[in-house]
């Protein structure tokens, strides 16, 4: 059985989308970045994306020598709106950036039509978005393209991975090639991550998680096991040696499995994800605004906190393992953001919400969950 056009297979089934237009990688950037690359984006283009993301998701722009474009987010749904995007659109502009925030698409719709009108080229970050859907239809299949990751603490997990979705059949030509000189993961590759796996299924749970979490984080930073990012992504924007990787054997394996269990995860997270948001309310705190419920995937749900560095302290002491996404606009860069071409007094909201916001995680008892908010609920916005 060939492993890599099973998992292919299993994903384009799953959303229901042909084979050929699934492609697979190391990590969500390189999917992005074959993308970018597949449109032709270069020197001279621009591409418009959140200023509220990822460090590595201007990193594979600057990488083809092309420019970010930086738009503030709605701070209530943490993405950008068509009209904020449509304020940064020049005729530069080769392709826009959709994201999905833990979990929530907004405005997809309006935006496709926007760079449609304009003949520019859409791309759904979705890498907190699989398996979910907007207005009926699954994240990531609205726009030219998609990419997802499957790192720790995504919708399913294979340690780390990342897929691309081409929708715009004219732009499978040029990935094809482009996927054809991936480099391979090597034995070491995957045998570390085939541990890290292991690890985190069997170790990183209770009260072993913040000191597994800081332990692994370390041990990434310093290149000695496969991390999220790599320290020279983290410092700068040269494209760090073999980026462009294709996916294992051992991610798909574990891909494979995962797939089997991600409805009912699915369904646990937005059932929990409810009784969070009823709770909130209830204490006049921030949410995610209530039309958007029903369409939110939940892979975790985002709150607003006086001080963030005490309250994840409060959850170390009471066993919570709470999340940390984004501490900046472009997260986890908390020194000068020039490298990457942006200046936050620009981005009001994105600085707001990045020294305020925690995830709450939506696997745990709901019940468990509660109680932690009631004893610090006074730190809570």
């Amino acid at each position: 059985m060939n492993v890599e056009l099973t998992y292919q297979s299993r994903i384009a089934e799953y959303l229901h989308v042909d084979a050929e237009q699934v492609s697979l990688y190391w990590k969500g950037r390189v999917a992005l970045y074959t993308m970018l690359k597949a449109m032709g984006v270069g020197p001279g283009d621009e591409v418009v994306l959140p200023a509220f993301t990822c460090v590595v998701v201007p990193n594979a722009i600057l990488y083809l020598g092309a420019t970010p474009i930086y738009v503030d987010i709605n701070p209530t749904v943490l993405c950008c709106s068509a009209e904020q995007i449509e304020q940064a659109l020049t005729p530069k502009t080769k392709a826009i950036l959709i994201q999905n925030m833990l979990g929530l698409s907004f405005e997809v719709e309006e935006i496709v039509s926007l760079a449609k009108s304009r003949g520019i080229y859409t791309i759904e970050d979705c890498t907190h978005g699989f398996g979910g859907k907007h207005q009926g239809v699954f994240n990531g299949l609205r726009s030219d393209a998609s990419f997802f990751s499957s790192q720790w603490n995504k919708p399913f997990s294979t340690g780390i991975g990342g897929m691309l979705v081409v929708n715009n059949r004219d732009l499978l030509q040029p990935v094809n090639p482009l996927n054809s000189h991936l480099i391979k993961p090597s034995a070491k590759d995957q045998y570390i991550l085939y541990i890290l796996i292991w690890a985190r299924t069997y170790l990183l749970k209770g009260f072993t998680y913040w000191t597994f979490l800081r332990l692994y984080r370390w041990l990434s930073k310093k290149g000695v096991v496969v991390g999220s990012s790599s320290a020279s992504e983290l410092e700068g924007i040269q494209m760090p040696k073999d980026y462009v990787k294709g996916m294992s054997k051992v991610q798909c394996r574990a891909g494979i499995k995962a797939l089997s269990n991600l409805e009912q995860l699915i369904s646990q997270r937005k059932n929990s994800g409810i009784l969070v948001h009823d709770w909130l309310t209830s204490q006049g705190k921030t949410t995610v605004p209530a039309e958007h419920l029903a369409q939110h995937a939940f892979l975790k749900y985002p709150m607003l906190v006086k001080d963030r560095e005490l309250f994840l302290q409060h959850a170390e002491k009471e066993k919570i393992p709470l999340g940390d996404w984004f501490i900046s606009p472009l997260h986890p860069v908390l020194d000068s953001l020039e490298p990457w071409g942006l200046e936050v007094s620009n981005v009001p909201n994105a600085v707001y919400i990045s020294k305020h916001i925690v995830n709450l995680p939506l696997e745990i008892p709901v019940p468990r969950l509660i109680n932690f908010l009631e004893l610090y609920k006074n730190e809570i916005i």
